[in-house]
C-alpha cells in the first residue's frame, strides 16, 4: 500500500499547521495515485473504527479542556453515538484501563458499572490494560466473563469479546483470553488483535499476577497475524495497551508502540495506543496509530476503505476528537444509569471527615517530596506504629482541596484498597530501598514518614543517597532493624522496589484508605500538611 498523500503538498503543509478545537487531523495513509482504477473505488466498503483508552471508570466525572467541560460516560455515549450514525459500518473499541484507579460511583460496585456502560454503548471489541490487573486476574476474568462476588453478588459479565495475546496461564501456556478475534463488515472480516505491556507486573501487585506470564508484545502479535492471515483476514488492527505519542500534525511519533509499529508483520494496518494518557495520531512504518488521551475526554475516529475483493484495507485516516459537552445533549439513558448508581453509593461518599485549612497537592518538589505524600506516609506509620513508613507515589491519584473532606474524595485519593504492611528491615535494607528510587527513565520518589535523607543526583544511579537520619537527628545504623510500613502493593515489590521483598516479621493491617480517614479524623480541625524537607536534593 502507498503512503502518498490524498491532498496536496501546499494544503497538507497548511492543515498540519491548524490546530483544530474539538479534533484533531485526520492523518491520511495508503490511497495509490490519481489514475487508481475507478471501478475498485466504486467497490470499496468504508468502515468506522471508535476507539476509546484509559477510561478508569470516570462514568460521572467532568474533566477540564481549555478550560471547559469535557468528558463523563454520559456525554461520551451520544458523542459516539452520534459519530456512529454517520457510517452504519462503525465498531466501537476499547485499548484497555477502563477499570482501575475509578471514583467512588465505579470502584465500591467492582467496576461493575463501568462494564454495563461499555456494554449499553455496544463496544464491539476490547482489550486489558495494566490496570484490569489490579486486583488480580481472577477478578479481572469474573467482570469479563461474569461471576459471583461477596460484596456486589452475580455479575453477568461484559457482552463483548476481551482479546490479548500476550497474558499466557503459567500452567497452561495458553491465553487467558483470546488473542484475537475477526468481526465482519458486509461479509469482509477484520482481525483485531490485543495486547498489553509487558512490563504489568511490576505496576499491579505482582501476588495477583503470579499465575500468568506477560511476554513480547511484537512476538505476540506477530503469531496471531500469521494465524489470521492463514484464514483469510488481511484487515488487522492490533488493540495495544502501550504508550506513544505524536505532535498534532502527526510528526514527531514516539514511545514503545513505534517500536511494536516498525517490528510488527505488514499486514497490520491500524493500531491503537494508550497508558500514557496522551495525543497520537501519525503514520509509522504505513500503519496508523491513535491514542485518544484518557478518562473518556476523547475518542479516535478511524476510517477505512477496504476492498471487499483483496480483503485488504487500501486507504486509513483518522482524528482525535474531544468529548466536548457543549453543543450536544448526554444521553438520557446513560444518565439514569449514573444517578442509579450515584444514589446507591451517596451515603458512604457524601460522609464528611474532616476539613481542610489549604488544598493540600500530591505534587512533588524538586527533591521529591509532596505535602499529601507526607500526610498519607504518616497516616500509614500511625495505622500500623512502625518507625518509618514509605508510600509510592503512584497510587495517589488526587490532591484534597480546601474546605470539607468527604470519604469519597479521600477514596479519589488512594482508590486501589491495598492493606497496609507492616515488616521489619535493616538500615543498609532502607539504603538500599531508597536508592532504587532511580530507575531506568524515570524516578520513583517514595513518599516517607519517620526519617529524613539527601541525595546527590552527581552521584552514580544505585548510590545517590547521601545520609539517612533518624527523627532525632542520627544517622540510620545500618546493621539495626527497624519496623516499616508499605502498603500491599510495595510489599510485592511493585513499581520494581524489590527490596520491600526481603522485609521479615510481617502483619498485614487495614485498607490503606481507612487508615488515611482515620488519621485525618483524630488530627486537629482544620488540618493541613506541608512540604517539611523530609527529603532534600544536595546537588
Amino acid at each position: 500500500m502507498g503512503k502518498r498523500s490524498l491532498f496536496r503538498t501546499s494544503l497538507s503543509l497548511l492543515i498540519a499547521a491548524l490546530l483544530f478545537i474539538g479534533s484533531v487531523g485526520p492523518v491520511w495513509a495508503g490511497g495509490g495515485d490519481a489514475a487508481v482504477d475507478q471501478s475498485r473505488n466504486k467497490r470499496l466498503i468504508d468502515v468506522q473504527i471508535l476507539g476509546i483508552n484509559d477510561f478508569h471508570g470516570q462514568l460521572n466525572v467532568t474533566q477540564w479542556v481549555d478550560g471547559k467541560p469535557a468528558g463523563r460516560a454520559d456525554y461520551l455515549a451520544a458523542h459516539l453515538k452520534r459519530r456512529s450514525e454517520k457510517n452504519k459500518n462503525t465498531l466501537i473499541v476499547q485499548a484497555g484501563d477502563m477499570v482501575g484507579a475509578s471514583p467512588p460511583i465505579s470502584a465500591l460496585l467492582q467496576d461493575e458499572p463501568t462494564i454495563e456502560f461499555l456494554n449499553r454503548i455496544g463496544v464491539d471489541v476490547g482489550t486489558v490494560g495494566n490496570h484490569e490487573f489490579d486486583e488480580g486476574v481472577e477478578e479481572m476474568l469474573r467482570l469479563i466473563n461474569g461471576g459471583f462476588h461477596p460484596n456486589t453478588g452475580y455479575f453477568p459479565g461484559a457482552k463483548f469479546p476481551y482479546v490479548v495475546a500476550n497474558v499466557l496461564d503459567k500452567k497452561t501456556g495458553k491465553p487467558v483470553l483470546p488473542p484475537y478475534v475477526v468481526k465482519r463488515v458486509k461479509g469482509v472480516p477484520i482481525g483485531f488483535v490485543g495486547v498489553v505491556l509487558t512490563d504489568t507486573p511490576s505496576i499491579v501487585n505482582p501476588g495477583g499476577v503470579k499465575s500468568v506470564r506477560f511476554v513480547d508484545e511484537t512476538a505476540a502479535i506477530n503469531q496471531a497475524v500469521k494465524e489470521l492471515k492463514k484464514k483469510g483476514v488481511r484487515a488487522i488492527v492490533v488493540l495495544a495497551h502501550v504508550p506513544g505519542t505524536s505532535n498534532l500534525d502527526g510528526s514527531a511519533a514516539t514511545g514503545e508502540i513505534v517500536d511494536v509499529a516498525k517490528s510488527v508483520d505488514d499486514e497490520v494496518d491500524v493500531i491503537f495506543a494508550a497508558h500514557s494518557h496522551q495525543y497520537m495520531n501519525a503514520v509509522v512504518d504505513d500503519k496508523l496509530l491513535v491514542q485518544a488521551y484518557s478518562y473518556g475526554t476523547a475518542y479516535a475516529a478511524v476510517d477505512l476503505a477496504i476492498d471487499p475483493i483483496t480483503k485488504d484495507i487500501t486507504r486509513k485516516r483518522a482524528e482525535i476528537v474531544t468529548v466536548w459537552q457543549e453543543g450536544i445533549k448526554p444521553d438520557p439513558k446513560i444518565r439514569r444509569m449514573i444517578e442509579y448508581y450515584e444514589e446507591k453509593t451517596a451515603p458512604m461518599v457524601n460522609k464528611v471527615v474532616g476539613t481542610a485549612a489549604k488544598t493540600i497537592r500530591r505534587a512533588q518538589n524538586e527533591s521529591g517530596e509532596s505535602e499529601l505524600g507526607n500526610l498519607i506516609a504518616d497516616a500509614q506509620r500511625t495505622s500500623m506504629q512502625t518507625d518509618f513508613a514509605f508510600m509510592n507515589p503512584g497510587g495517589i491519584r488526587a490532591d484534597i482541596e480546601q474546605g470539607e473532606v468527604t470519604w469519597g474524595e479521600l477514596f479519589a485519593v488512594q482508590p486501589f484498597g491495598n492493606n497496609l504492611v507492616k515488616m521489619t528491615l535493616t538500615g543498609e535494607q532502607i539504603r538500599r530501598l531508597l536508592n532504587q528510587q532511580w530507575q531506568q527513565a524515570n524516578n520513583h520518589f517514595l513518599q516517607i514518614s519517620g526519617l529524613r535523607y539527601t541525595w546527590d543526583d552527581t552521584r552514580p544511579v544505585g548510590d545517590k543517597v547521601v545520609d539517612i537520619f533518624l527523627p532525632d537527628g542520627s544517622r540510620i545504623d545500618p546493621d539495626a532493624a527497624y519496623t516499616v510500613t508499605a502498603n500491599s502493593f510495595l510489599a510485592e515489590g511493585g513499581d520494581n522496589f524489590t527490596v520491600f521483598t526481603e522485609g521479615t516479621d510481617r502483619e498485614v493491617g487495614p485498607v490503606d484508605l481507612d487508615a488515611l480517614v482515620e488519621y485525618v479524623k483524630q488530627l486537629p480541625q482544620p488540618f493541613s500538611a506541608s512540604i517539611e524537607g523530609r527529603i532534600e536534593k544536595i546537588q
